[in-house]
């Protein structure tokens, strides 16, 4: 909802100071005025000047400055938009944002302010967004490559509208203008566009999606009580996560670690020993642990008993604790021991062969919940087009299926139609 006040605002458009350089943005129809009222004369747009910065109530020397003027037709906001680019000191920013509210000129932004102008103003769309938040929470290369797709996606999603729009086009056209020569109302067409789009869908659809790329993928350590899955965790997080003792039982509860292995996320849990027999209320916490192996990507089975066979294609079963005497490794299980190293870098390969398998390969375009559910309805509808005899039912699907792509951009469609 608009604020009251100036319609222009200001805000650090950069990373929190102290820092070398601070990027502080003003957008809105008063930021060239903001502009000349702290540093004298606009300079040329889109070019970079080096002028001093000034407060305007008592000229005081507040900074000396680079700044720039982008016109709201070359903007990344689509307003006017002004930068300042200043030594980043805490209190050299702090006064000239002062400065610059004390006019009365601008208004402080609120969060996300400036991208969600970007996006009423249509310099991006949702998935624009969606992808800038991705890349700005990225954390490891892997997500930093999956945020920087979003321009894949956005053309992945523009085929499909385009194409969507031209079956609608031949339907609509069909239902209302038969009589025309130049109508084309052969059903057949119209049904093998909607089976080629729905067959791309599906296919799109099928690719593994983004949430393991940023949640991580979920790694369970599980076995018996004292098989060392605290002690394998800490060496894997290469820090004290989990709490470790030679006494039974210890871990009574789920401890999660989230850890970068070769540029790829992980969640590594620990879980409570597994026992045959769960009767201390206590212990009985344990069986969250089967909840949770049974919610796992990679199960790393730490029982030298046989893996159960709900979670075989999920599991990697190794010999814990290798270092002690009298550990048989049987059936060719990965020998490790968190005491000595044995088998870690082996047992981390294995992790990274797994992970790669269910994340999306690099330069594919990966798809977010949100994405993935609307891309879905739209899948839906034209399965339920191809199949509906009635041919106005049918243009309701199609209805139903560009509603969904523009759920999806967060743009209204209804006038291309």
């Amino acid at each position: 909802r608009p604020e009251a006040g100036p319609d222009t605002i200001i805000a650090l458009s950069s990373g929190q100071p102290p820092a070398a350089i601070a990027v502080v943005r003003a957008n809105g129809p008063q930021a060239p005025a903001l502009l000349t009222a702290l540093a004298g004369p606009l300079p040329p747009t889109r070019s970079l000047s080096l002028r001093a910065i000034r407060d305007p109530r008592s000229g005081e020397l507040l900074d000396r400055a680079l700044v720039a003027l982008f016109p709201a037709e070359t903007s990344v906001t689509g307003d006017t938009l002004v930068e300042l680019h200043l030594h980043g000191g805490r209190a050299t920013i702090e006064g000239v944002i002062e400065a610059a509210l004390a006019t009365g000129l601008v208004r402080a932004a609120r969060a996300g302010e400036f991208t969600w102008r970007a996006f009423v103003n249509g310099k991006t769309d949702l998935i624009g967004v969606e992808s800038l938040s991705d890349l700005l929470r990225a954390e490891t290369a892997a997500q930093r490559r999956a945020a920087l797709g979003g321009e894949g996606l956005t053309r992945v999603v523009e085929d499909v509208r385009v194409r969507l729009l031209q079956l609608s086009a031949l339907h609509e056209a069909a239902l209302d203008q038969s009589d025309e020569d130049d109508v084309r109302t052969d059903r057949g067409e119209q049904q093998r566009l909607a089976e080629a789009l729905h067959g791309d869908l599906q296919r799109l659809l099928e690719r593994p999606g983004a949430e393991r790329l940023f949640d991580g993928i979920r790694v369970v350590f599980a076995g018996p009580p004292n098989a060392g899955k605290s002690t394998l965790i800490n060496a894997l997080a290469q820090r004290e996560v989990a709490i470790v003792s030679p006494v039974a039982g210890t871990t009574r509860d789920v401890i999660e670690a989230p850890v970068t292995l070769e540029g790829l996320a992980f969640v590594l849990t620990d879980t409570a020993g597994l026992r045959e027999e769960e009767a201390d209320p206590i212990e009985r916490e344990g069986i969250m642990a089967r909840s949770r192996i049974a919610q796992a990507d990679i199960v790393v089975w730490m029982d030298d008993g046989p893996v159960p066979e709900a979670e075989s294609g999920k599991a990697i079963a190794i010999t814990a604790r290798a270092d002690e005497s009298g550990r048989v490794t049987d059936g060719g299980r990965l020998r490790v021991s968190a005491v000595t190293g044995e088998g870690l870098a082996a047992l981390v390969g294995q992790l990274i062969a797994r992970a790669r398998a269910l994340l999306p390969s690099e330069g594919d375009v990966a798809l977010t919940r949100r994405q993935r559910r609307h891309l879905a309805e739209v899948r839906d509808a034209l399965g339920r087009y191809h199949g509906e005899p009635d041919d106005l039912i049918g243009a309701e699907h199609l209805r139903q299926a560009r509603a969904e792509i523009d759920s999806l951009t967060g743009r209204a469609g209804t006038e291309n139609m």
